[in-house]
């Protein structure tokens, strides 16, 4: 069966581009949320301006502590190995306050690491710009951070259709705790939110130009004649994308591979409602044997490329950890892998000894950490991560001080995320508003999994994932909610808004003035400044805090 033309997707005759009914271009537009408004200089200046304050937001003191906290007393010496050899190397136990000086060197033999490559290396980029400091360490997740508030406002703006929807994405993004901490600390997270906000983007630039593509071929009958299987819709660079930014997510941590899976199904699953909805009489096998090999090539045999491809300075390397495990007497004779060649054999050996180091990292075997916590505390942000203490410090008026810094969300944002989420499905399922679908996926990839799991020793840095989609989800709900209720007659309400404000509009915009107000009181422990001991008490409203 031959594909849809390309010529047919493209062309339309002028008689029907002017239809205004059922199936006409405007009933088009108004299903899918494409507003028919030119762009003016707005689209242009708020995405700069969001990028502008979230960079002045991440990189003030970036360089503080000036010593390595938490899990950077891995990375940021693994990218340093990297540079230097090509692999990560091991190091020392006390080598942390000498390597913030610039001044350790590693230890000679190959170091055994539980994550693919790619974040070391981005890591190791900033490092071989600014030297081996916290800035050098830091810069890449400072920049990467940056730019996954900017993504958050355009995949809100891509879901909505509505400036004003991902400007108030926007906001919320930049004044999430956890979405801060996460870009001012050299770990990896940060890295994958990234990868995993673009490809959300990217699938669902894919999702409306694969709808327009069939509407317009129905519009001009290139539909008829395709046969009970239907068309096939051509390549799909939007998808390609999508698997490309699945694989460098991949790259960074396996938790990529959630992504890779729910992403995955959605976009069959879109393309399995298009056939039905579009009158193909056998829509489920045209869907298997038209979408899925393609949608296979794209989302799991290009993420799996990328993948190898980080790996290429382990294959390079003669002295990297199993490297020559089949040959050394590390992989036993009687082992399957026995039958690959050395380096494939080495490189699986190595996988299957991180998939067992991970399985084995669990509560019940008696790994615990005094700020681990399981994926239901998450969506209340019950239990954030003290990454930096200093204690007893004398204020300079006198009295006693304290410096803390936390990967801690932003109360007005994580204490609502659950009911983010329901409102979320309700929207989906009830009002068949598909603004909401990407994100509930998006959101489901990141937290879901996680339970299965719920016995392995995990941390809050686990949710950074999942946050940019409940951030969309609010900002699609705040959407909603303006322009409705009674109007306020309140003469100062009036004045400010130069005009009758109704109550869904000022309910909206206290909760992002509420938002913008918590993150600047708990300011002090997500920037580690000293602050009073009494400040410090008052801002612990939880006992899972402290």
């Amino acid at each position: 069966m031959e594909p849809v033309p390309a010529t047919a997707l493209a062309s339309r005759p002028a008689a029907v581009a002017a239809d205004d009914g059922p199936f006409g271009v405007a009933a088009l537009r108004a299903r899918l949320g494409v507003s028919a408004a030119p762009l003016t200089r707005w689209h242009w200046i708020l995405p700069l301006l969001v990028t502008v304050i979230a960079g002045v937001l991440r990189f003030t003191n970036l360089a503080h502590p000036d010593q390595l906290i938490f899990d950077e007393t891995y990375y940021p010496k693994d990218a340093y190995s990297l540079l230097e050899s090509g692999y990560e190397r091991r190091w020392g136990e006390d080598v942390n306050d000498a390597f913030a000086r610039g001044e350790a060197e590693p230890l000679e033999g190959a170091a055994y690491v539980v994550h693919p490559p790619l974040g070391k290396q981005l890591l190791a980029v900033g490092e071989s710009l600014f030297g081996y400091t916290p800035y050098g360490w830091r810069i890449m997740t400072g920049l990467f951070g940056t730019a996954v508030i900017v993504f958050v406002f355009l995949l809100a703006r891509r879901v909505s259709q509505s400036t004003n929807i991902a400007l108030v994405a926007g906001i919320i993004a930049l004044f999430d705790g956890v979405l801060l901490v996460a870009a001012k600390f050299g770990m990896l997270d940060i890295f994958q939110v990234l990868f995993v906000v673009m490809a959300a983007w990217t699938l669902a630039g894919d999702m409306r130009e694969v709808h327009h593509r069939w509407h317009d071929a129905w519009l001009t009958g290139a539909l008829d004649g395709t046969g009970p299987f239907g068309p096939r819709v051509g390549f799909r660079w939007w998808r390609f994308a999508t698997g490309v930014l699945l694989g460098l997510s991949l790259s960074v941590k396996w938790s990529g591979l959630y992504y890779i899976m729910f992403f995955g199904l959605l976009c069959v699953f879109s393309d399995l409602a298009l056939r039905r909805k579009y009158g193909i009489r056998r829509y489920i096998v045209g869907t298997l044997i038209r979408d899925t090999p393609a949608a296979l090539a794209s989302l799991v045999a290009v993420p799996i490329m990328i993948y190898v491809w980080s790996w290429r300075a382990w294959f390079a390397s003669e002295t990297a950890v199993y490297r020559h495990a089949k040959v050394d007497g590390t992989i036993g004779e009687d082992s399957w892998l026995m039958h690959l060649p050395e380096p494939v054999a080495g490189w699986f050996y190595y996988h299957l000894s991180v998939l067992d180091f991970h399985a084995s990292l669990t509560s019940s075997g008696g790994h615990h950490h005094p700020w681990d916590s399981k994926p239901w505390a998450w969506l209340a942000g019950a239990r954030p991560i003290l990454y930096y203490s200093s204690t007893d410090l004398e204020c300079s008026g006198g009295g006693e001080c304290r410096k803390m810094l936390y990967l801690f969300g932003t109360p007005a944002i994580w204490w609502l995320v659950v009911p983010a989420v329901l409102w979320g499905l309700w929207s989906l399922i009830i009002r068949r508003n598909r603004a909401f679908l990407i994100p509930l996926v998006g959101f489901a990839a990141g937290f879901l999994p996680w339970l299965a799991a719920f016995d392995r020793q995990m941390y809050f840095f686990y949710a950074t994932a999942f946050i940019p989609f409940v951030i969309v989800l609010l900002a699609l709900i705040l959407g909603q909610m303006v322009g409705r209720g009674k109007p306020i007659r309140w003469r100062w309400i009036t004045r400010i808004a130069g005009g009758t404000m109704r109550r869904g509009t000022f309910a909206a915009a206290c909760y992002l003035a509420l938002v913008v107000a918590m993150f600047f009181y708990f300011a002090p422990i997500l920037y580690g400044f000293i602050i009073p001991e009494s400040w410090y008490q008052s801002m612990m409203w939880l006992p899972s805090w402290k």
